[in-house]
């Protein structure tokens, strides 16, 4: 007859469990991943599939009793963990459709603002171009793998059960906000430059012309010329972005 205790089967579901909680709720915060469009089943799939995947790489976890408190505060760790690193990739996220919003303000396209059903809020078109753009190289550049690598290293940073919130001293995330200003102002500086260019020409022009209706070329002129700008600057999104994912993964290494 098989027979087992439940220290065995605390000692099985251990090693899976924590890695399960953590990457569950890092796919409940991921810019790409928590939409709507994904189901949640599939989220549940993926999470289980990464914490079976990274049992020969996680470091060993001593079995932790569920329903004392210590369990509880393991528990609360793995969510605040893997919230913190999703959240730390949406920051990024975030930059990025900043930097969208300062352009199209620039721009004179913030009017045309429309209902993003994915985030169930409003966005401008810049913006949202800018947010689908930054999407797919999220992927391209194999974002996920560095998400999937850090949040695996992250055992190692931050074990389970030796200080539950130790984490929170040692990444601050309450100063990540400063970065959204920083890389979006860095983004959208080279066009907001060229717009204001533009826009001393045509105050120019509006002086020396005065029978010249400025009012009715200069929109067209610096829409135009603000979407000439994204074409040619959309390739140079690459740097900054992989710069600042890095940098907001690394905390978590």
């Amino acid at each position: 007859m098989l027979t087992f205790t439940d220290a065995q089967v605390l000692a099985w579901v251990t090693p899976i469990l924590w890695p399960f909680l953590r990457v569950l709720a890092l796919f409940g915060t991921l810019p790409v991943f928590a939409q709507r469009s994904v189901p949640v089943r599939v989220r549940v799939a993926l999470a289980f599939l990464i914490a079976l995947c990274a049992q020969a790489t996680l470091p060993d976890a001593a079995p932790i009793a569920l329903d004392s408190a210590a369990g509880m505060q393991a528990i609360v760790q793995q969510v605040l963990i893997g919230t913190s690193l999703g959240f730390a990739v949406r920051v990024v996220f975030a930059a990025i459709e900043f930097a969208g919003e300062i352009v199209g303000l620039q721009m004179g396209l913030n009017f045309a603002g429309f209902f993003d059903p994915m985030s169930g809020g409003e966005a401008t078109a810049v913006s949202r171009f800018y947010g689908t753009a930054v999407a797919w190289l999220f992927i391209v550049i194999n974002g996920h793998l560095l998400l999937i690598g850090a949040v695996i290293e992250s055992f190692h940073a931050f074990p389970v059960g030796a200080e539950p919130f130790a984490f929170l001293r040692n990444v601050q995330p309450q100063v990540w906000g400063t970065e959204v200003f920083r890389l979006g102002l860095w983004i959208a500086l080279p066009l907001v430059g060229m717009l204001l260019f533009v826009n001393l020409v045509l105050g120019v022009i509006s002086r020396v012309a005065q029978q010249m209706n400025i009012f009715s070329i200069g929109f067209p002129v610096t829409v135009g010329v603000g979407l000439v700008g994204v074409l040619l600057t959309l390739p140079t999104m690459q740097a900054p972005f992989t710069m600042a994912l890095e940098r907001m993964l690394g905390y978590f290494r």
